[in-house]
């Protein structure tokens, strides 16, 4: 066991007890002993007067503690005022690295583009960023301490927080906003406290439907012609024709297996697209382009349509075969969807620094909800006028795809019954004049 150590206030005090002492005992022997008691007794009170005020302000500080020049004090007290000074000096410089810290991760926890919610052992919020607010709607002013089971009451989501096992993320769609997909994966830390990840997979649950979606198409579109082919050919082998009939499934099995090559040229069309480098700085004549355009959607057309061409000298810096392609499909889509004697208007035009190329027609129109996925591969808003005009359900594809590597946006404007106008705005950096 370790020696009692003496404090130096406490040498120091009894030594000015025993200084005070000595005079008394004198006088005491010299005069008398009241004489002496008496000072005794006043060197005690003033010991404890003086006690008794630094006492009071050491109760004052403690009130309020904070590490300045009031604590101060002579003597014993100097010593304790010094000591409390430096440890309320210590702890607050703790205190405030503390907060820093907490500020630092509570700002990293903000920046992390996924929802983080972190859960005490009963399932209670204690702390979420706003990303987490926004996606499962909480409030971290109202909702600290509540339990999340109270707020997201998604039955998935309750069954998987109090299932226990967290190996697998849960997919659902999130509370108040359903078109909105979130991926909620907990990860137990600290014993019983758990960090919910609550991630946005909208976009890839959607290229994940577009990729289902578009396998099926695929098969679809070549299944079809490839069962009318088959049923051809074991007509044609087994069946005594005329060279008329013949003939007639001669040229029915050939407008198939044009079909079949039309749908996997434009899927190598799209392929190239979308793994080719970007387009180089060509100059392409735009009024020499249109032009040839304009004759192929007459040749097409066979007579049965009014077609305009009105076109500014501008030309843009780019890839011809693409633009081609992208033009020729808005302007044969024109045709196709246009009855007989309607009317089509294929313009290229100055809007400002920019410049707009537009096919507009007096056709049957589309209805308002096709329009925003008229782009997706095969997705067609009428799937027997489609295949009857011999569209492959490609061609808006290729249009976006070429569209967006020139740095051009597509526009849809239709209504049924009142004709469409399809156009694509080209920015100042591709024009040329």
């Amino acid at each position: 066991m370790p020696p009692a150590i003496v404090s130096p206030a406490l040498t120091q005090t009894l030594a000015l007890s025993l200084l005070g002492a000595i005079p008394a005992l004198v006088l005491g022997i010299l005069v008398g002993p009241a004489w002496g008691w008496a000072l005794m007794a006043l060197v005690v009170f003033l010991q404890l007067l003086n006690a008794l005020r630094y006492f009071a302000r050491l109760e004052r500080w403690s009130r309020n503690p904070q590490p300045t020049a009031e604590l101060e004090g002579a003597g014993a007290w100097d010593e304790v005022f010094s000591r409390l000074y430096r440890h309320e000096k210590e702890l607050r410089s703790a205190i405030a690295t503390r907060d820093a810290d907490l500020a630092m991760v509570e700002s990293a926890g903000q920046a992390i583009v996924d929802g983080i919610v972190t859960l005490d052992i009963d399932n209670r919020i204690s702390w979420c960023n706003k990303v987490a607010e926004k996606q499962l709607g909480l409030d971290l002013r109202s909702d600290r301490g509540q339990p999340i089971a109270n707020l997201v009451r998604e039955p998935a989501f309750v069954a998987y927080l109090t299932g226990g096992n967290y190996r697998l993320p849960l997919r659902l769609s999130a509370p108040h906003n359903p078109e909105l997909m979130l991926s909620i994966h907990l990860l137990p830390y600290a014993g019983g406290f758990r960090l919910m990840q609550a991630r946005d997979v909208t976009q890839s649950e959607r290229l994940d439907r577009m990729r289902r979606d578009f396998v099926a198409n695929v098969s679809h579109e070549l299944r079809t012609p490839l069962t009318i082919l088959g049923g051809f050919l074991e007509t044609v082998r087994e069946l005594e024709l005329t060279p008329a009939e013949h003939e007639r499934y001669l040229g029915l099995m050939a407008d198939q297996s044009d079909r079949m090559l039309r749908i996997v040229q434009d899927l190598l069309m799209l392929s190239a697209l979308e793994s080719a480098p970007k387009p180089g700085n060509d100059r392409v004549r735009m009024v020499a382009l249109l032009e040839k355009l304009k004759a192929d959607a007459v040749a097409l057309s066979a007579g049965k349509h009014e077609i305009t061409l009105d076109a500014d000298s501008v030309d843009i810096l780019g890839a011809e075969s693409e633009l081609a392609s992208a033009f020729g499909n808005l302007i044969s889509n024109a045709v196709r969807y246009t009855p007989a004697g309607g009317r089509i208007d294929i313009s290229w035009k100055r809007c400002g620094t920019s410049a707009e190329y537009a096919v507009t027609d007096d056709g049957i129109g589309i209805a308002p909800e096709h329009i925003p996925r008229l782009t997706e591969r095969f997705y067609r808003a009428d799937n027997g006028r489609s295949r009857e005009s011999g569209g492959t359900g490609l061609g808006l594809a290729i249009v976006k795809h070429a569209l967006t590597r020139h740095q051009a946006t597509l526009d849809i404007a239709s209504r049924p019954g009142n004709g469409s106008r399809f156009s694509a705005l080209f920015p100042p950096a591709r024009l040329v004049d």
